[in-house]
């Protein structure tokens, strides 16, 4: 179980307690690794996770022959480095809806066919109490592309969610983009390397978490669509290696669409001490 986290203090207690309490220190443990994979955090998140039962990982530590990079996606690439397990499931941070449910259900399809190797988790995204929903790179951005492009993995019903599982065979051989285009990126290259039949959507209920402002979506959004570009063919030439987001009033930024190497190309992982 690996977490990817950067200033989440505030809730990231909450759900390791419960993963060690419930799915941990129990007569039959489902959870053998939990760690939190901390991404530069300039708050208490090491500490209280730490406190709470979980191994902290700095994402910094990990591989560093590999080269410095940022992002959710170099998080979960450095998570896999970090971890041992056959099964690697993921959630985010910010969860103020999470249960250890999430973790059985993603879980559960791996125990009940040896055939599967990723499983991606649905849900319900009710406003919050300002009345701001979730979703909106889902529909406006990556349900469009990938009908564009993708079509037979349009069907899947949170292509940008956090909270999904794959198998370490197959992640080690999967390069994940560095910033938010990780999860339609990997979803992309697993559904090429795999195929669609090995590829399982599982109900995790309702998912609450803290909603980004509009402007801070779209740079979501273009790391997003570089994913899914690159991964259709388009023209590299095409797709800067650093992009620009432009917005009307503001100075223009960069956003992070870099990618790191499938895990199984670098020595230094193949050679290391498993945990």
């Amino acid at each position: 179980m690996c977490i990817p986290c950067r200033n989440e203090a505030a809730t990231i207690s909450t759900i390791v307690t419960q993963i060690r309490t419930r799915l941990m220190d129990v007569p039959f443990p489902l959870v053998d690794e939990l760690l939190v994979m901390d991404d530069g955090s300039v708050d208490t998140t090491a500490v209280v996770a730490a406190d709470a039962g979980a191994t902290v990982v700095r994402v910094s530590d990990m591989l560093p022959a590999a080269g410095p990079a940022g992002g959710k996606g170099n998080a979960l690439w450095a998570s896999v480095a970090a971890s041992a397990g056959d099964i690697v499931v993921w959630c985010d941070g910010d969860l103020t809806s999470f249960t250890p449910a999430y973790v059985e259900r993603l879980v559960a399809p791996f125990v009940l066919d040896d055939a599967v190797a990723f499983v991606k988790g649905f849900y319900e995204r009710p406003l919050d109490a300002a009345g701001e929903g979730g979703g909106r790179n889902t529909e406006l951005v990556a349900r469009p592309l990938l009908s564009l492009f993708f079509a037979e993995l349009a069907s899947v019903r949170q292509p940008l969610g956090g909270e999904y599982a794959a198998t370490r065979a197959v992640l080690e051989q999967l390069p994940f983009s560095t910033g938010y285009g990780v999860e339609i990126g990997l979803l992309i290259d697993a559904w090429q390397s795999v195929g669609a039949q090995r590829i399982v959507q599982v109900d995790l209920g309702v998912r609450r978490h803290r909603h980004q402002p509009l402007h801070d979506l779209a740079a979501q959004a273009l790391e997003i669509q570089h994913a899914v570009l690159s991964r259709a063919g388009i023209d590299a030439a095409l797709l800067a290696s650093a992009p620009i987001l432009r917005q009307p009033g503001r100075s223009p930024r960069s956003v992070n669409c870099g990618e790191r190497p499938p895990l199984a190309t670098l020595e230094d992982y193949r050679l290391r001490e498993r945990p």
